[in-house]
C-alpha cells in the first residue's frame, strides 16, 4: 500500500475520531442544557425566548471552544447593537446556527428555522422553544409564520433569517432568495442587515455529518439598508440589492465554496 494512501485513510479516521468527539460534546450539553430551557420556558414566550437565547450564546462558546473552533466577527462598517434589524445570511452548513450565535450577542432576536428540525429528538423540544418554524412547502403556515415573525418584531426583537430558505449547494455565493425576509422588512419599517457566514462550510460540509474539523470561523458584518421610505412595490428591488451586496461580499473574501 503506498504511503499516499495510507495517510489518507489515517486522515480520514483521525475526522471520523474528531466528528464522534465533537457530537459527543454537543449532545452532552444539550443534555445539561434542557432542564434550563424547561425553567426558562415559564418566563413567557419573550422573557424565556430571551433567556434561551442567552444560554444557546453560553451552549455555543462552550461547544466551539472545546472542539477548537475559534471565531471572529468582520465589520465591514460600523454595527450598532442598540438597533433591531432583520439578519439575513447566506446558508451553508449545520454549523451556521452556532456560529451564529458568536455572532449576534448583544440584541435579542429569534430564528425562522425548518420545521423539520423541531422533529430531531431533544434538539426539537429546544427548536420549539427557541424558533420560528416554517414548512416552506405548506403556503397556509407560511403565512402564520410571517405573522409570527411580524409580532415578535413589535416587542422590538430581531430576527434571523436564510433568504435561500435550505443550504446552497450550487457553487455559486448564493442560491436564490425567498421574497419572505424583504417583505417583511418593508411592511414593518425594519432594517435589513445581512451578514456573511464564511467558514462553516469548511468546518461541517453538508455532505457528511463526518467531515467536522477545527479552525477558523468568520462572520461579515454588512452595511444595513433602511426600508422605511419603501412600498411593498420595491420588495423585488431590496431583495436585489441584498442578493447583489451579498454576492459581492462573499466574492470578496473568496467564500471556498464558489467554484473558481
Amino acid at each position: 500500500m503506498r504511503l499516499s494512501t495510507i495517510l489518507k485513510i489515517l486522515a480520514k479516521t483521525a475526522t471520523v475520531i474528531y466528528s464522534i468527539y465533537a457530537f459527543a460534546c454537543f449532545l452532552l450539553i444539550m443534555i445539561l442544557f434542557i432542564p434550563f430551557v424547561i425553567i426558562a420556558s415559564f418566563f413567557g414566550k419573550v422573557n424565556g425566548g430571551n433567556i434561551i437565547y442567552d444560554g444557546c450564546r453560553v451552549w455555543a462558546d462552550i461547544w466551539l471552544f472545546l472542539i477548537g473552533i475559534s471565531h471572529k466577527n468582520i465589520f465591514d462598517v460600523p454595527h450598532d447593537s442598540s438597533c433591531q434589524y432583520i439578519f439575513v445570511s447566506n446558508h451553508i452548513s449545520y454549523m451556521d446556527i452556532p456560529v451564529m450565535m458568536k455572532a449576534i450577542r448583544r440584541q435579542h432576536f429569534r430564528i425562522l428555522g425548518k420545521a423539520e428540525l423541531g422533529k430531531i429528538p431533544l434538539f426539537g423540544f429546544i427548536f420549539k422553544q427557541a424558533a420560528v418554524s416554517v414548512d416552506r412547502k405548506n403556503p397556509e403556515n407560511r403565512a402564520k409564520s410571517m405573522l409570527t415573525l411580524k409580532s415578535i418584531i413589535k416587542r422590538k426583537i430581531s430576527v434571523f433569517i436564510c433568504p435561500e430558505g435550505t443550504f446552497n449547494e450550487t457553487h455559486k455565493p448564493l442560491k436564490e432568495f425567498y421574497d419572505g425576509a424583504f417583505r417583511i422588512a418593508i411592511e414593518t419599517q425594519t432594517p435589513i442587515k445581512p451578514i456573511l457566514i464564511l467558514d462553516t462550510y469548511d468546518r461541517l460540509n453538508y455532505k457528511s455529518i463526518f467531515s467536522l474539523s477545527p479552525g477558523r470561523s468568520r462572520v461579515i458584518f454588512l452595511g444595513e439598508t433602511q426600508t422605511d421610505t419603501l412600498s411593498i412595490s420595491d420588495v423585488f428591488l431590496l431583495k436585489e440589492k441584498i442578493y447583489k451586496q451579498m454576492e459581492e461580499g462573499l466574492m470578496r473574501y473568496n467564500a471556498s465554496w464558489i467554484s473558481k
